[in-house]
């Protein structure tokens, strides 16, 4: 199973980082549904690799610790959110475009259905991953907000919107991926992001000055 997010504008690889590439896959396909399955605490890495069908010497040139599985799972995952977004039309209202950007990583979800559930709830219910979770939301906020930026032809230092507007997506993503785990994947994860987006959908596309005629509007 593939948890990377699909990013559409991928570069071309050489045989060499196909390879690398593979061998990663499939240490992180093992760690992750080992770790999902028995617990953080409970896998060693000798599991991992039995599991994968490497040498543990093999496993150390690629990560660091078992937690470093994850943090690049979750690096992953944020870059597969930028690319996307980058990748998304001209003229497409921001609403559309970061939904669609968020939905990367959260359409692998719901392709692995259970097993996905597994890994999901593992990094919330861990309190060493859910810090390093928290600790990648924040550099995804700063990607996308510079991304929103360049696309709405903002300035991403001293404009307010870009940056409301990439915590508004990654609130919505992370409120998703609470509410799935939560309901043991009763709702699909398609169907959440719409409901969380159509919360946030009006403030995102609203002109900057109705915005603000809306605001003053309240404080009178």
């Amino acid at each position: 199973m593939e948890y990377r997010g699909r990013v559409s504008n991928r570069p071309e690889l050489t045989l060499a980082q196909r390879k690398r590439r593979l061998v990663s896959d499939e240490l992180t396909e093992a760690a992750l549904q080992l770790l999902a399955l028995k617990g953080f605490d409970a896998v060693t890495i000798d599991e991992i690799v039995t599991e994968a069908g490497v040498s543990k010497r093999t496993f150390f040139r690629y990560f660091a610790s078992k937690e470093d599985v994850v943090v690049q799972f979750l690096a992953d995952m944020g870059t597969g959110i930028r690319a996307e977004l980058a990748a998304r039309p001209a003229g497409e209202p921001p609403s559309v475009a970061l939904l669609r950007a968020v939905w990367v990583p959260l359409g692998e979800c719901a392709d692995h259905g259970d097993r996905a559930l597994r890994v999901v709830r593992l990094i919330l219910r861990t309190p060493a991953l859910l810090a390093r979770f928290l600790e990648r939301q924040a550099q995804w906020r700063d990607d996308l907000a510079q991304e929103v930026a360049q696309r709405q032809g903002l300035d991403s230092e001293a404009d307010f919107y870009p940056w409301m507007a990439a915590g508004m997506a990654l609130n919505a993503f992370d409120a998703v991926l609470h509410r799935w785990s939560a309901g043991d994947g009763a709702e699909s994860p398609e169907g959440l992001l719409d409901r969380a987006f159509a919360v946030i959908a009006p403030a995102l596309d609203a002109p900057t000055g109705d915005r603000l005629d809306l605001l003053r509007d309240r404080r009178r």
